[in-house]
């Protein structure tokens, strides 16, 4: 039997009137990525946000690694395993592309950043940035202002930057989002690799990646699930086709 690695038991979260999260449960088995979709005002990045401890549920918990993590702040949750990207993509432009997975190893061992001078040729932060920019394809533009990046590039630092945290679990809030076909590509083979080491929850848009990548699915509407099964289950499911996949990507 597959283990649960996160659990979502009745999760709730009102802004104001608006029920953006309503009684939510959901499991994630480890190792596995779980896809969340949905239009939008469905609730997904309250979600993540929620999980991530930028938000605190207005009811129900959260369980990760049999842990309840509910009113956990963000440092507690990233050090004991939970990281995440975001919708925009969040870099020091004026850096390098090795900089900044350094600043973010430098992060996650606890280093001050007053001293990031002298830090900036310390191996103990060059050496895992570097295998890290290597893990999502970066290595050979190490040396590159991150504001020179092309945007697929961004996404792919961004996630750099996330694995530097040593996650158990990622959180990755639409990285395909503006994207061209080549890059989309680019970051789902990424995405594929990835799945080998951590569990990912994926919350996007796009499709072709979701069903190309993922081993459960959940369709958001409302802040409820209205399916939340293996993804061809999904697909094949009438009214969720209709309503909220499309014909198109059938």
């Amino acid at each position: 039997m597959a283990e649960t690695l996160l659990e979502i038991q009745g999760l709730r979260k009102n802004f104001g009137a608006l029920a953006a999260i309503d009684g939510l449960s959901l499991e994630l088995e480890k190792g596995k990525l779980h896809a969340v979709i949905g239009p939008n005002g469905a609730g997904k990045t309250t979600l993540i946000a929620q999980l991530s401890g930028e938000l605190t549920p207005d009811a129900g918990s959260v369980l990760f690694q049999g842990k309840p993590i509910t009113h956990w702040p963000i440092h507690k949750r990233v050090r004991h395993g939970i990281a995440r990207s975001y919708q925009i993509t969040s870099i020091f432009d004026a850096l390098t592309t090795e900089d900044n997975v350094a600043l973010s190893v430098q992060a996650r061992n606890g280093h001050s950043f007053y001293f990031w001078k002298a830090a900036s040729k310390d191996r103990s932060l060059r050496e895992p940035a570097l295998r890290i920019l290597d893990q999502v394809g970066l290595a050979h533009r190490a040396s590159i202002l991150a504001r020179n990046l092309a945007h697929g590039e961004k996404r792919q630092l961004e996630i750099a930057m996330t694995l530097a945290s040593k996650p158990v679990l990622l959180l990755l809030d639409e990285p395909l989002a503006g994207m061209g076909t080549e890059e989309s590509l680019q970051m789902i083979q990424l995405l594929k690799r990835l799945k080998n080491d951590y569990t990912i929850l994926l919350v996007e848009h796009d499709m072709d990646a979701v069903f190309a990548l993922s081993d459960h699915l959940t369709v958001l509407v409302y802040g409820k699930a209205v399916a939340s099964e293996h993804p061809e289950t999904v697909r094949n499911n009438t009214d969720v086709r209709i309503a909220y996949l499309g014909d198109e990507i059938f």
